[in-house]
Parts: C-alpha cells; sequence; structure tokens
C-alpha cells in the first residue's frame, strides 16, 4: 500500500511478529535476581514507583522468605551501619518536582507532582530494632592520633540495624505491594540467554532465563542483586577487577561492663587491621575485627574469657606506641591547639566488654572487587554483583542502596518518556552516575586499608600527622560526613 507522501509510518509493535511468536514463556519487564537486602529493595523501589508500578517485575530468591517472626532477643552478629541517604531510600518519603512540558507554541507548561523518594520499609524497621550512633571516634594504635566526627545538636550520624532486621522490613514492605511485584522463593536461574546486539527474525530480543525447576521466563531487563559471585555478571560476559586482602573479618556480639547510651561508634587501626565496636542498644555492641587469616583463627578458637581479653586489650593497649611518633604527635597537637583552639575533638575512652553472646562468633574473608561495566543491553548490575569493597567505612550496603536510588531514577524517567526500560540508553547513564560516586569511594578505603596495614614509622608519622590535621580541620570533617552519608 503506498503512502501519501510525508505521512509517517506507525510501527504498531517494538519487535518483529516472528520473535514475538517465539516468546512462548511469561515475559516481564524487569527481573531482579537475587533477594538479598539490595535486591528486596530494589524490588520495592520498583513496585512503589508511580511510573514503574504498572510494569510487571519479578524478584527471584534462590532461599526461602526470610522473616523474623517474632524478633528474638538475641542480636544477631551480621549487622549494617546504615546512612542517612540510606535511610530516607528506606523510609516512605516524598518530594515535589517541577515538570516543564515543552509545545510547539508558547508558553511553557509547568505542572508540579508529588513523587516517592523512598518505598516505606523504615517504619517496619522501627516498629523492630535500630540503634542510632551520634558520634564515631576514630585512632591508630600506634600513636595518640584521633579523628572524631559529630554533627551539631548530636543529630544522628546514622544506625546500626541487624542485615536480619532490615531484610525482614523490607520483605514486609514487598508484601504489601504484591499487586506489583511478584516474588518465586526457592527459585534460582541456572542459565541466561542474551539476545543478539543486533536483533534479527530468528532469535528472541529479550533475555531467557532458565530456572532449575525446568522453566524459562524472558524479560526486557535483567538486574543482577546476586552478589559477588554473581551469576548475571559472569553469565553476561562482564569483567571484574578484584583482589583478596588476606584478611578475615571476625564478628561477634558482645555485652558491656556497664550500660551507656552506648551511641559512639569506635574504631581503632591495628598493624594488623582495624577493629570496630558498634552500638546495638545501651548494654550491647557489635564487634568487627579485620585480621590476618591466622589470627582469625585463633581468635575463633579461644574460650570466651580470653576473646573477651584479647578484644579489649585491643581497644585499650599502648604496646604499639612509639615514643618517637609520640612526640612528633604531642607537637603536632599543641601547635593545632594554639592555631585552631576550638578545632580538635575531646578523646573519649571507649566502653570495655564484659561478655560474649552465645554461639555469636563467626568470620569471613575481605576482598575488593569492582565490574568493570554495571551495564550492557538489557542487564544492569546493583550491590555487591557490581563492587565489593572493605568494611571499615560500613559504606558496603550503603553502596548497594545508592545504586538502587539511581536505578529506579533513571529506569523511571524512561518508563516516563515511553522508553525500552532495558535499553542502554538510560542504563549508561545509571552506570556513569555510579561509577563517579563508587569508584573515589572505593580507593578511599583501600588507600585507608593499606596506609593503616603497616607499622614502619615514617608512615605512622606520616598518618599520625595527617589524622591529626584532619581532626583539627571542621570545614573539611564536614565535607568528609556529607559524602559519606550519602
Amino acid at each position: 500500500m503506498l503512502l501519501p507522501l510525508g505521512m509517517p509510518i506507525v510501527h504498531r509493535c517494538l519487535v518483529p511478529r516472528r520473535c514475538l511468536s517465539s516468546v512462548t514463556s511469561t515475559l516481564y519487564d524487569v527481573v531482579i535476581s537475587g533477594g538479598g537486602m539490595v535486591g528486596t529493595a530494589m524490588a520495592c523501589a520498583l513496585g512503589s514507583h508511580p511510573h514503574l508500578r504498572h510494569k510487571k517485575i519479578l524478584l527471584l530468591e534462590a532461599g526461602q522468605r526470610k522473616v523474623l517472626e517474632p524478633l528474638p532477643e538475641k542480636f544477631s552478629n551480621r549487622v549494617s551501619s546504615i546512612t542517612p541517604g540510606s535511610a530516607t531510600l528506606l523510609a516512605s518519603e516524598y518530594r515535589l518536582y517541577s515538570i516543564i512540558f515543552h509545545s510547539s507554541c508558547p508558553p511553557l507548561t509547568t505542572a508540579f507532582l508529588l513523587l516517592p523518594t523512598g518505598f516505606g520499609a523504615w517504619d517496619h524497621i522501627c516498629t523492630m530494632r535500630l540503634k542510632p550512633y551520634k558520634r564515631m571516634q576514630v585512632w591508630d594504635a600506634c600513636s595518640d592520633a584521633l579523628i572524631t566526627f559529630d554533627k551539631e545538636g548530636m543529630e544522628d550520624m546514622g544506625y546500626i540495624i541487624e542485615n536480619d532486621v532490615i531484610t525482614t522490613a523490607l520483605t514486609s514492605q514487598l508484601d504489601a505491594m504484591s499487586e506489583h511485584v511478584k516474588v518465586l522463593y526457592r527459585s534460582r536461574a541456572v542459565g541466561y540467554t542474551w539476545p543478539a546486539p543486533y536483533t534479527s527474525e530468528e532469535g528472541s530480543p529479550f533475555v531467557e532465563i532458565q530456572l532449575a525447576d525446568g522453566q524459562s521466563l524472558h524479560t526486557r531487563l535483567v538486574i543482577g542483586a546476586d552478589g559477588q559471585n554473581s551469576m548475571v555478571r559472569r553469565s553476561a560476559g562482564m569483567k571484574t577487577v578484584q583482589w583478596s586482602y588476606n584478611h578475615v573479618a571476625v564478628v561477634a556480639t558482645l555485652q558491656l561492663s556497664e550500660p551507656t547510651e552506648n551511641n559512639v561508634a569506635w574504631q581503632r587501626f591495628l598493624p594488623t587491621g582495624p577493629i570496630a565496636l558498634l552500638p546495638l542498644s545501651d548494654t550491647w555492641s557489635s564487634l568487627v575485627w579485620s585480621t590476618s587469616p591466622e589470627h582469625a583463627s585463633e581468635l575463633l578458637k579461644m574460650n570466651d574469657e580470653s576473646f573477651i581479653d584479647a578484644v579489649n586489650s585491643a581497644f585499650w593497649s599502648s604496646e604499639h606506641h612509639s615514643d618517637f611518633i609520640s612526640s612528633a604527635g604531642s607537637l603536632l597537637r599543641s601547635a593545632v591547639s594554639f592555631l585552631a583552639p576550638s578545632g580538635s575533638s575531646t578523646r573519649q575512652l571507649p566502653p570495655s566488654v564484659s561478655h560474649l553472646g552465645d554461639q555469636s562468633r563467626a568470620a569471613f574473608p575481605l576482598g575488593l572487587g569492582h565490574a568493570t561495566e554495571y551495564v550492557r543491553q538489557r542487564v544492569a548490575l546493583i550491590g555487591d554483583a557490581a563492587h565489593r569493597v572493605h568494611p571499615l567505612a560500613g559504606q558496603g550496603v550503603n553502596m548497594g542502596f545508592g545504586d538502587v536510588a539511581s536505578l529506579v531514577h533513571h529506569l523511571s524517567k524512561a518508563a516516563f518518556d515511553g522508553q525500552d526500560l532495558g535499553s542502554t540508553r538510560h542504563l549508561l547513564e545509571y552506570e556513569t552516575e555510579r561509577q563517579r560516586q563508587n569508584l573515589p569511594l572505593m580507593a578511599t578505603i583501600d588507600l585507608l586499608k593499606r596506609l593503616y596495614n603497616t607499622k614502619q614509622p615514617p608512615i605512622v608519622l606520616l598518618r599520625t600527622l595527617g589524622l591529626q590535621a584532619t581532626n583539627a580541620l571542621p570545614p573539611l570533617k564536614e565535607q568528609i560526613m556529607e559524602f559519606a552519608s550519602k
């Protein structure tokens, strides 16, 4: 049929008929592979956004549905430090956006929309338990150098929350949006078939996912949230840069010798690695001790009393102090006090611990990993599938939640504009945005880990002077806190 000159050709379908006929299984707009904290948060964010809730969304989780019913009295030994930025994502807050509509004739039309910045899981967390901390003190075991962080008016700097509590809250929120998000528990992907770069009439333009039970499904976009050993990443041929730190994190739940407000997060850099004590309640704290595999093995084999003695010694002992470094640090503190008398912060003494929680000791290896690309056609990586960091800064899950917020933002724009969610056009915008945030943070964490993992006097002196100088400059500390709180 001939068309009049100038008449546009309207394509009623985005894919050829033959391709559609080959897609005999269920077609989803988004499939999230991995139902950990970051993957479940992604499902909640997609299901709650007004531009995306009409999409067909599926969450695949190899494990069982995770809920704490009832909440156990004992604290879990796996916790996360949640930043205010992550708390905002988890909360049910709304922000007013202005949108300008362009037309062929002036004037421009402006509309105001109230869109969510979070999805309501924070309310579930608050009904369970969390512990805010209002101050952070970091100090060196080889000198008297320290740095403290706090906000004006003693506002909350962050929140220590058990991973199981976060997962339960996210699962509860996901249950409330079952109309928008489908969840398949105990369902594991065993294979992915990716579309060719240029769609032909012979193959499917979508990703095919084969499940362990023999089912298969298709999706416009796969989001890999399946951890550091991501099958999505490997199957898509996305490379990673990674190395082991030859370090192990020993975690435990510890009871304090006496009740306190316990609103300070403590971290000391030992020559063998950092040790952190994070508040859980007025009487309990969570330990994260990064050390060599040999020392970690010893810590795990110790009886409870010896382990408690080792922890207290790690926070209080001055055996690694050097007279030369201490003298140099004292001179710098005197100079700083003279030049900036209100700049330095007061040193606080850490609490001592008296009791080890039953069966709370555990260990896991540490390393760094970063995917060279976060996205390809019809695939995006988030969380540990895209990046893995040392826990010394407590940024791991927060980086994952940052991925969620960014990817949802770009997908919602694509949906609003009627674009294909699996297109690299907006996925690359997500990748650029997140790599600009993640790479400097990862480099800083890696540098700190290496800088403090030595007792060589020149390096100890350098970091002592740097730590004390930074502590004396409130504007610099505020910039560090602002960057780390996102």
